[in-house]
């Protein structure tokens, strides 16, 4: 069996084109949108992260410097707390060098523990609001391990106070170095460039501090010298160089102060107390030939206190105010920052908010549109397309949905350009399908005209067969008959490919034997096709007339495609409450991608088109077994094909009552005391017998053995012989009587072997009648055949298979079609008919490979 490609079908569709990320043209609307809505915003963002990295930077810095200012509080009472355990300890220090008994030791101890331990008090106060800064900048953390350095080193030499073991330049310079790492840690913080205001708030209380420590070094001279009742050599340089030094900072104090703050100097200056030091500091400056005096310690130390006093309390508003001052540059920084960030992430969620509104419009829009044209595409037009192909009655107005999108922009346009199309589409369609049903209409009259041509042919065959007596011009009638029944079954393939149903009908189940034996009969090497039936499976009525034309077209299909000396096998076996019918050839084959493309084919029914009338037996084949819910597969066989047909449980039904008192066909060979099958089991049993060794076309007798021919079980003469096996023996001196000639066998005389008799066979113009409804005999393993004539051909034997004989003396008598019956046929297939194209051919297409060869 061979069949071609489709060349719609088996055209090979464009290979889809993937969608790449990196290409623009292929990213989806809604990427391409959030791409123009993302990348905006994104350099919007930057830059503002950018102007608020800044602000925050600055926001940042302003706060640790606030901090670090608002720390000054504490530097600047440990200062003050170290200043008075250093002015006391160098007093104590001279006294203990004058006298240094064990109870000035003592007394100094006492005295001086007091103020170690504030100092102490004032440097744990200092740790513990440092702190949180351990995380400040670089330059301020090392600073401040510096001071606390030089602090352990103050308590470290406090042991070696009251034992006097070390000079007093030894045990004061450390004081003098830890002051000296307060005050720079004091002066460390840094507001950042542009902000000059605080730097000088800065220097100004770093200048008072300054000139509050030189004024404490002063009194811590004069004390020494006081308690020790002299000054040393050097003194007197040491004291002017500190009060040159004093000077200078009360310059640059009042050159960074403030107004205020220079009038709250200029208070405290003129205070009774700070005067009085004033005035006994000026006693100690030496002045012409005079020495300079010594001052009492217990007075000079109660007027120093009091000007140290006032000097803190200066001090304290200075710094308070570079404090107040720091803190108010943070907030306001820390304000502008928020507000400007709250700006840009206010025009940031403005913008993207607009935006979204935006392109989720746009999105919508398209979404909508892309699953109306999909829609469109995918649903509505081809199932008004699907529509147009089954429904045979006119079509009225078919409504075509409005746009789905309401808009006036591009997108609403788009969407009514596309209902446009779709409306077009429709038109175009509806259009077509009334030109096909008026050309399907056309070609089911032609081909109805072909059909009652071809039956009037086979009506005149008959009546030339009957009367012939001449063997060969027999044999070409019978040659003639036989295409006259092709012809009538190729009609009935155009039928079908216009999609009218057939009107040949059965209302009684047929034994299946019979129904494959009437397709053999049906196609032109019938001699080359072998029965193996092993079921007694009957087929219900109304699927009888297609059956016989499936199995009819794959039996024609095998033997075209083998080569004349092989057989075809038919093999019929149980399948679960179904059955399987096995047609095996011996033929060319085919290509594993054609025999996938024609199971195809055969798997879902394709439309009716050119292509279609390329590879007519598939299609009609594909067609009916759809249409009854019968599988038909082809695969590989050892040599050729295999089409396993598998019919369904609802096709099969129980053997009907048997009728053994109706008349035999007038086609048949007549006896006078006819053998009646009771079954179709006897029948196919009796005909596989009788047909097992008959020849195969292309084969002759061995030379000098005549072709014996088989007895028929039916008639019980043999097959091929025309006289009466109930006749007396004519007389041997008598003149021989040629015998009548055997007779072509069709289909309808395989299924209604009395259709002669009743004037209303299956095949018949006038349709089939109710005393045409007998039982049919399963059919032969295969077929029977009269031998061979002198050319080699097999010669037909009408009627063998059938189940029954008439009387010989009856006469055929044939009836006039009815013309209502007729008609009304006609018209059905008319109505049905128009649902295909025409067609021009039933031939089917097989494809050749590079050598020349079928498939």
């Amino acid at each position: 069996m061979g069949a071609g490609p489709d060349p719609v079908r088996g055209a090979a569709p464009q290979p889809h084109r993937r969608r790449s990320g990196f290409r623009l043209r292929d990213w989806r609307m809604g990427t391409k949108l959030a791409t123009v809505l993302v990348i905006p915003s994104l350099a919007f963002l930057v830059l503002a992260g950018i102007q608020t990295r800044g602000l925050v930077g600055q926001t940042t810095t302003l706060s640790a410097f606030a901090e670090q200012v608002g720390i000054g509080r504490q530097i600047s009472t440990a200062v003050d707390r170290l200043q008075h355990e250093r002015d006391r300890t160098a007093g104590e220090l001279a006294a203990l060098r004058r006298a240094g008994t064990g109870a000035d030791r003592d007394a100094a101890v006492a005295a001086l523990r007091p103020l170690q331990e504030a100092t102490d008090r004032a440097v744990a106060e200092l740790r513990d609001a440092a702190a949180p800064l351990a995380d400040a900048d670089a330059a301020w953390r090392v600073s401040y391990s510096e001071a606390l350095e030089a602090y352990d080193q103050v308590v470290n030499i406090r042991a070696a106070v009251a034992p006097a073991v070390l000079s007093s330049d030894t045990v004061l310079s450390n004081y003098h170095r830890s002051v000296a790492a307060l005050l720079n840690l004091l002066a460390e913080p840094t507001p950042g460039s542009g902000r000059q205001e605080l730097t000088e708030a800065v220097l100004r209380y770093v200048q008072i501090s300054r000139v509050k420590e030189l004024s404490s070094r002063i009194r811590a001279e004069l004390y020494a010298a006081a308690r020790a009742g002299r000054y040393e050599a050097d003194d007197q340089v040491t004291l002017s160089d500190l009060r040159a030094q004093q000077l200078t900072a009360l310059g640059a104090f009042r050159v960074a102060a403030t107004a205020d703050q220079i009038r709250r100097y200029d208070r405290t200056s003129v205070d009774p107390a700070f005067v009085a030091a004033i005035r006994m500091e000026e006693r100690t400056l030496p002045g012409g030939d005079a020495k300079p005096a010594l001052l009492d310690a217990t007075q000079w130390w109660a007027a120093s206190e009091q000007r140290q006093d006032l000097f803190r309390q200066l001090e304290s508003d200075i710094v308070a105010d570079a404090v107040r001052q720091a803190d108010d540059a943070s907030a306001r920084q820390l304000r502008d920052t928020l507000l400007v960030a709250g700006a840009i992430a206010t025009v940031l969620l403005s913008a993207v908010l607009i935006s979204l509104l935006v392109g989720r419009s746009v999105a919508r829009g398209m979404r909508q549109l892309r699953g109306q044209a999909l829609r469109i595409a995918q649903v509505d037009l081809p199932l008004t397309l699907q529509r147009l192909r089954t429904v045979d009655r006119p079509i009225g107005t078919i409504d075509v949905p409005p746009a789905v999108v309401d808009s006036q922009d591009e997108i609403g346009e788009l969407a009514e350009a596309f209902v446009a199309v779709h409306r077009s589409a429709v038109d175009v369609a509806v259009e077509q399908a009334m030109m096909r049903r008026n050309v399907n209409a056309m070609f089911v009259n032609l081909a109805r005209r072909s059909q009652v041509l071809v039956e009037r042919q086979l009506e005149l065959l008959d009546d030339l067969e009957r009367e012939e007596s001449d063997p060969d011009q027999l044999e070409n009638l019978f040659k003639l008959d036989h295409l006259a029944a092709r012809m009538r079954r190729n009609d009935e393939s155009l039928l079908v490919l216009a999609g009218t149903e057939s009107t040949r009908r059965w209302n009684r189940p047929v034994g299946l034997g019979a129904v494959l034996l009437a397709a053999s009969a049906e196609i032109e090497q019938y001699q080359r096709v072998r029965h193996e039936n092993r079921t007694d499976l009957h087929v219900v009525g109304h699927a009888v007339g297609d059956l016989v034309h499936l199995f009819a077209e794959l039996l024609e299909n095998a033997t075209a495609f083998s080569r004349p000396d092989t057989a075809v096998r038919v093999v019929v076996e149980p399948d679960g409450r179904g059955a399987l019918v096995q047609i095996v050839d011996e033929g060319l084959g085919m290509s594993p991608p054609a025999l996938a493309e024609a199971n195809a084919v055969l798997a879902e029914p394709p439309a009716a088109d050119v292509s279609a009338s390329e590879r007519m037996g598939l299609f009609v084949v594909s067609h009916l077994s759809a249409r009854h819910g019968v599988r038909v597969r082809l695969s590989a066989g050892r040599e050729g094909l295999v089409a396993r047909v598998r019919i369904p449980v609802e096709l099969l039904a129980e053997a009907p009552a048997p009728e053994t008192d109706r008349p035999a066909p007038g086609r048949l060979v007549r006896g006078p005391e006819p053998q009646m099958l009771t079954g179709p089991v006897a029948a196919s049993g009796a005909l596989a017998a009788a047909t097992a060794e008959l020849p195969v076309a292309g084969w002759r007798p061995a030379p000098g053995r005549p072709a014996a021919l088989p007895v028929s079980p039916l008639t019980g003469r043999p097959l091929g012989d025309g006289t009466d096996p109930g006749a007396a023996t004519p007389p041997p001196a008598a003149a021989p009587v040629p015998a009548p000639r055997p007779r072509p066998g069709r289909a309808e005389d395989v299924l209604t072997p009395d259709a002669g008799a009743a004037g209303g066979g299956w095949f018949s113009r006038q349709g089939p009648a109710s005393s045409t409804l007998g039982v049919t005999p399963a059919p032969a393993a295969t077929p029977v055949t009269g031998g061979t004539n002198e050319r080699g051909l097999p010669v037909r034997v009408p009627m063998a298979q059938l189940t029954s004989a008439a009387p010989a003396d009856r006469q055929v008598v044939r009836h006039e079609p009815d013309p209502e019956a007729v008609g009304g046929m006609l018209s059905r297939l008319y109505s049905g008919v128009r649902r295909a194209e025409a067609e021009e051919t039933t031939e089917m297409y097989l494809p050749r490979d590079e050598g020349g060869r079928r498939q």
